[in-house]
């Protein structure tokens, strides 16, 4: 499994639309294959800021099968206009670490 990491910056006084029109997209990533699950976390010291977490099986998952859909298509018309600047997505795998090496 992986996790992609899109740190997203709203522009200013639309961060209520923003929210709405999240909670129509968030049904077209999760019915892609390869999904696994997501979370939207508001940031609380400034405003617009928001840390969108995706977890796929793959990064192929997300850079092919998802970006490359014709769903895809649709999830940017519902929210690409909202970002300025355009986030910088990353992906991570988790690093296996055994409580008693976290000191």
């Amino acid at each position: 499994m992986i996790l992609e990491a899109a740190p997203l910056q709203v522009r200013a006084g639309m961060s209520e639309a923003f929210e709405s029109a999240f909670r129509e997209a968030q049904a077209i990533i999760s019915s892609m294959p390869g999904y696994r699950s997501h979370e939207l976390q508001r940031c609380i010291e400034r405003e617009g800021h928001y840390l969108l977490l995706v977890r796929w099986d793959s990064v192929a998952d997300h850079e092919e099968g998802f970006r490359k859909s014709p769903q895809y298509q649709q999830w940017k018309k519902l929210l690409h206009h909202f970002y300025d600047p355009f986030p910088m997505v990353l992906h991570y795998s988790q690093v296996p670490v055994g409580r008693e090496e976290i000191r």
